[in-house]
């Protein structure tokens, strides 16, 4: 019977902090090994190969970036987490884009190390999951494919339902974001493909937050800089993890939904009616809800005050025919785009 203990690659420089590692995982379960240079890591995955990387950023010889370069190319199922100083979060960000799973700052704090490692791993489960999903597709007649389809799309769904339901503050997020961008891509004319595009794109938009610490989500205070940077990567990481069973234009809208029309959101390269039209309306009714829902940091915004903020960030923020179409919508309907 094949072992079910996860392994993994530990590969630094440093001997005292390869060694740290070991211990630590290994007292968490995990199968360790351990390599001194970026070389060496790739000669013990062409042997035997692991769940999990853990790689620092500068070695002697090839980089922490190129190496998880070679490992996202030839093993694409290897979950791979950085390692960084705490000065080089932009160096940490570019990582993300690159394919990694998550980063992790020196000095290491042992208990942050542990849970960035079970979310890394997590989040592999579920990408392996989805392709069992998208071979099965491949392998069915054409009248089974939807039905099909919709099982793995399904599978997504619950997966989103529950970690929501984990966090009293983010219950029941996703759906009621549906709801709020169906009716207003309806109040826009939106209809067949192109509406059911959007409601796919908002009942997954959030799916990412499985590699977001949820420390740092469910903070009580506000955020710094590097916190917020870490919570924003959800997007990204959405788009990938919903990629293999979704149409494009779905892992765009759940790419782009934090956007800011006016291009000055973060890390952002569209701007205005470049932004994926299904991802600006995402924009508002997921601002919408987040507002008028209870948050570590605040009380639920009364719906006058959060419409009031929909309507002053347009042109900014938001699309202006969006917010008019969901002004419009809000008034008429109250109860259509009522949270809860």
């Amino acid at each position: 019977m094949e072992s079910t203990v996860e392994k993994v690659l530990i590969i630094d420089d440093e001997m005292l902090i390869r060694k740290i590692l070991h211990q630590k995982l290994s007292r968490e379960g995990y199968e360790c090994e351990e390599a001194d240079s970026a070389d060496n890591a790739l000669r013990k995955l062409e042997t035997k190969l692991c769940d999990l990387v853990i790689s620092d950023i500068r070695m002697p010889g090839k980089s922490g970036i190129e190496l998880l370069t070679e490992v996202k190319s030839k093993y694409p199922d290897t979950a791979v987490i950085m390692a960084t100083a705490v000065n080089e979060t932009e160096i940490a960000i570019q990582c993300l884009k690159q394919g990694a799973d998550d980063y992790i700052c020196k000095p290491f704090d042992l208990e942050q190390m542990k849970n960035s490692v079970k979310r890394a791993l997590g989040k592999r489960k579920l990408q392996l999951t989805i392709k069992e999903y998208q071979s099965h597709l491949e392998k069915t007649i054409e009248k089974q494919m939807q039905e099909i389809k919709k099982l793995s799309l399904g599978a997504i769904e619950a997966l989103v339902i529950a970690l929501e339901a984990k966090d009293k503050y983010t219950a029941g997020h996703s759906r009621r974001v549906t709801d709020i961008s169906v009716a207003t891509g309806k109040e826009m004319g939106l209809s067949g493909e192109r509406l059911e595009d959007l409601r796919w794109g908002s009942l997954l938009h959030d799916v990412g937050k499985i590699a977001v610490n949820q420390l740092v989500q469910n903070k009580p205070g506000n955020l710094t800089q590097e916190e917020y940077e870490h919570i924003m990567i959800h997007a990204h990481v959405g788009a990938e993890i919903v990629k293999p069973v979704v149409r494009d234009e779905v892992v765009q809208i759940v790419r782009h939904h934090h956007d800011h029309y006016d291009g000055k959101g973060l890390n952002q390269v569209l701007i205005g009616e470049d932004i994926p039209f299904g991802a600006r309306i995402l924009a508002v009714a997921d601002a919408f809800d987040a507002m008028t829902s209870d948050r570590p940091y605040r009380k639920a915004l009364p719906l006058k005050t959060s419409l009031a903020e929909i309507r002053r960030c347009k042109g900014t923020q938001f699309d202006p025919k969006v917010v008019a179409a969901f002004s419009k919508l809000y008034t008429r309907e109250k109860n259509t785009v009522s949270p809860g």
